[in-house]
């Protein structure tokens, strides 16, 4: 498998655009992305019990129709909490692309994002699909899906399958409201390949647990998470089928491809300075090393003693200790930046100052070894500095 430069619509048989619509003052707002033939497809969405219009329609087309040929998103509205209208709206951006595209209804998935409470402009919305271009510009989508990102998120890797090249790229949106399991984030992959939806969907729901489950930034999780995966067999190859060796490089590509995304989201959380990284080992069991991770990298006395590079490693052990995993308190050892602080629970002198200049750097490590087991996990989450409240009390003005 290789890294390379590429967009959404990289993989054959893909074409995205996107444009500005009018939800948003002046930044594109409202994308797709369109496969030449019905893909496979495989969605997982929030875990939240107050579910977006868009994707209570979206779920439905995946559980009826088993493919998807085209996703549309607008940013800026999250067309949340809207009510019986709300879903109307969902189904009248679903229906008025599949139109423009001259394809069946529920071949098309719908995904928003933005300020909860609020009504589509179905005006705007009908106006920009008709600008929208089945041969756009891919890098446009990236932007067009983006609320308070700093930037665009993508990454596109290649692998060889029977002597041919498959082709995945994913592209993603989330800054704020992100927290295990799933978050204030939109991702969708696309990837030429030959699969079923059914092994389609195994593959993402074992593979989001290691990626975009182990992610946070503040702890609050939307009503508008998604991530959606198309496979389309572009690619011309044979079909690849779970438990076989094609399956398990497969899902290594989608893997990468998720957590990739997921660090991306993480370091670009809103306000923040630094990208935290938790590795846990020793523990008895996969679970508990991920709760551990998460429950570190989660704890926003961590996350301020990292943007204040502050060594205060007593909020680390402390979030260990209620992460609620089968642990031995008397017995972990914790590194801050590859230094060690704590050994078989115990305090541990160090030098204050290679502390200080380590902490000052944008990539913290924190490492954990619980001495209970043989599993491992990995999380990845941000600081929290003065400006993400900046950034949240002033997001709707």
């Amino acid at each position: 498998m290789k890294r390379m430069d590429g967009n959404i619509a990289s993989p054959q048989g893909f074409t995205a655009d996107g444009l500005h619509a009018g939800f948003k003052k002046e930044k594109l707002d409202l994308g797709w992305i369109v496969s030449q033939v019905p893909a496979s497809v495989a969605g997982v969405y929030t875990t939240n019990q107050v579910i977006a219009a868009p994707l209570l329609i979206t779920k439905e087309s995946v559980k009826k129709e088993q493919k998807m040929q085209a996703i549309v998103v607008n940013s800026g509205v999250a067309n949340s909490c809207t009510g019986q209208r709300g879903i109307e709206d969902a189904l009248f951006m679903q229906e008025a692309t599949a139109k423009q595209l001259g394809i069946e209804r529920d071949l098309v998935g719908v995904a928003s994002t933005g300020v909860i409470g609020e009504f589509l402009d179905l005006a705007k919305l009908e106006a920009g699909l008709t600008n929208l271009s089945i041969e756009g510009t891919a890098d446009n989508f990236a932007q067009a899906i983006l609320t308070t990102d700093t930037g665009t998120k993508t990454v596109t890797v290649q692998e060889e399958f029977w002597g041919k090249t498959v082709t995945m790229s994913g592209v993603a949106k989330g800054s704020g409201m992100i927290h295990p399991n799933m978050a204030t984030m939109l991702a969708f992959i696309t990837c030429d390949a030959t699969i079923s939806s059914p092994s389609l969907q195994k593959a993402l729901s074992q593979e989001v647990e290691t990626s975009f489950n182990q992610i946070t930034v503040d702890g609050d999780t939307s009503t508008n998470d998604m991530v959606l995966v198309l496979a389309n067999g572009c690619a011309g190859t044979e079909e690849i089928c779970e438990d076989t060796e094609e399956f398990h490089r497969f899902l290594a590509m989608l893997n990468d491809v998720m957590t990739e995304l997921a660090k991306m989201i993480a370091k670009d959380g809103e306000g923040a300075t630094k990208l935290i990284q938790v590795d846990v080992v020793g523990a008895a069991d996969p679970l508990s090393a991920r709760m551990v991770a998460k429950s570190i990298v989660g704890s926003s006395l961590v996350k301020t003693a990292i943007f204040g590079e502050d060594a205060n490693w007593g909020r680390i052990i402390a979030a260990i200790g209620y992460a609620g995993a089968e642990l031995n308190p008397d017995c972990i050892d914790i590194q801050l930046c590859g230094l060690p602080v704590m050994a078989q629970s115990s305090p541990l002198a160090f030098d204050k100052a290679q502390m200080q200049q380590a902490l000052q750097g944008e990539e913290i490590l924190i490492q954990v070894n619980l001495n209970n087991g043989t599993a491992s996990g990995r999380a990845w989450g941000c600081d929290l500095s003065y400006n993400y409240v900046k950034i949240n009390a002033l997001y709707r003005t």
